[in-house]
């Protein structure tokens, strides 16, 4: 799977800046886990940066909508009519709860564990003055993990289970993913750009 293939249906399906971002937070946190434990780092990053790429057209997760009207399961649809491997679709489709696919793999796993980092680590860099990622380490990170109200839509405890199940210790896979989302921060705009001066 070439990544500018990937890339072109991710623009394809989605012009929301946000959500790009959020995709490609999770693909370079894919990406650092697949170098971790020896995996291919092609079609990690590549699981990672497609898993919402049909969000913005299909966003309802409610169980009276359509399947095909779904998301993650009408993006299934579309990979599996563009020919992507099944243990990709079924990657993605592990990530939501509510599509019946239970993360399995250790890249589903990986996959479930990282999605909501992500937001959570990026929330913190961009209420930082600096709006600078580089500027946030795991205790930051911490600290706001404690305050409930601070970016309330992310499940910690979903993220300190999906950690467990992956066998890292909780800071460590915060740190994995902090250096990940810092090594790519201009892309995401968290380099300080965003600051006021």
């Amino acid at each position: 799977m070439k990544r500018q293939d990937v890339w072109e249906l991710v623009t394809e399906y989605t012009k929301s800046e946000s959500l790009i971002h959020h995709m490609l937070a999770v693909e370079a946190a894919m990406r650092a886990y697949a170098r971790k434990y020896g995996e291919d780092e092609e079609t990690w990053g590549a699981v990672g940066l497609v898993h919402d790429f049909d969000y913005e057209r299909y966003p309802s997760m409610d169980p009276d909508t359509p399947d095909d009207q779904k998301h993650c399961l009408a993006g299934a649809v579309i990979l599996r009519r563009k020919g992507w491997p099944e243990d990709m679709v079924h990657a993605v489709l592990s990530h939501a709860t509510y599509s019946g696919v239970v993360p399995e793999t250790r890249m589903e796993k990986t996959l479930y564990a990282v999605d909501e980092l992500t937001g959570l680590v990026t929330a913190v860099a961009l209420v930082r003055p600096s709006k600078n990622i580089a500027d946030v380490n795991v205790k930051s990170v911490r600290k706001k993990w404690k305050d409930k109200a601070f970016a309330a839509a992310v499940d910690r405890e979903e993220i300190a289970r999906a950690a467990a199940d992956l066998g890292v210790d909780l800071d460590e896979h915060i740190q994995v993913v902090l250096s990940a989302l810092q090594d790519i921060a201009p892309e995401l705009g968290l380099d300080g750009r965003l600051a006021v001066s």
